[in-house]
Formats: C-alpha cells, structure tokens, sequence
C-alpha cells in the first residue's frame, strides 16, 4: 500500500517562498517518476513539475524559474520550491506517484495541501 503525505502548505504573501514536501510509504519511489499537481475550484487538475526516476525534469511554462522540484530516494521524498509567488499560484497541491520510472498518468495521489497566495 503506498501512501503519500504533503505538508508546507500555507498563507504566503506574493513574492514570497514556500517549500512542500511529500513522503511517500511503502515500497515504490526510487524507480518511480514523482511530481506535483495544482488545482483550483471549477477547474481540472494540472502539471506543476515532474522528475523521472532517472532526475529529468519537466515543468508547466506558469512556473518555470520560479519553482523546482528535486528528490532525495534514500528518505523517499520530493520536495517543491516555490520562490516569487503570485497570486494565481494559489491552490491545492497534489503529490503525485506514478507507477513506472516515466510520467505515465497512472499512480498514487497525495491528499493535498493548500497554498494561497494574497496580500
């Protein structure tokens, strides 16, 4: 069973920085392709950032230069670095794990941590 758990959500004012985490349980991760997800209401969840098992990166236009994303397998974690955020940043965050080393869409979900972004 694998399990992942958020946490680094919160109220930051723009221009800000805030750092997620999310740690995964059970026996996937270093093989695995990871990533973050976003999503605001009335609206369908979409790409943030992904690293492949093997640390290709890959990042929606929104975000590029302002947010990275990296993983540490030994502690089964990945992490996103938000700087300069704005207020359409704001969001559910969703960590996500695939089932194979690439981005296939098919895998495990995060419960979610908000992230909002006003003054």
């Amino acid at each position: 069973q694998v399990q992942l758990v958020e946490s680094g959500g919160g109220l930051v004012q723009p221009g800000g920085s805030l750092r997620l985490s999310c740690t995964a349980s059970g026996s996937l991760f270093s093989r695995n392709a990871v990533g973050w997800y976003r999503q605001t209401p009335g609206k369908q969840r979409e790409l943030v950032a992904t690293i492949t098992s093997g640390g290709r990166t890959n990042y929606a236009n929104s975000v590029k230069g302002r947010f990275t994303i990296s993983r540490d397998n030994a502690k089964k974690t990945v992490i996103l670095q938000m700087n300069s955020l704005k207020p359409e940043d704001t969001a559910v965050y969703y960590c996500y794990l695939d089932n194979l080393a690439l981005v296939s869409g098919s895998g495990y979900w995060g419960q979610g941590t908000q992230v909002t972004v006003s003054s």
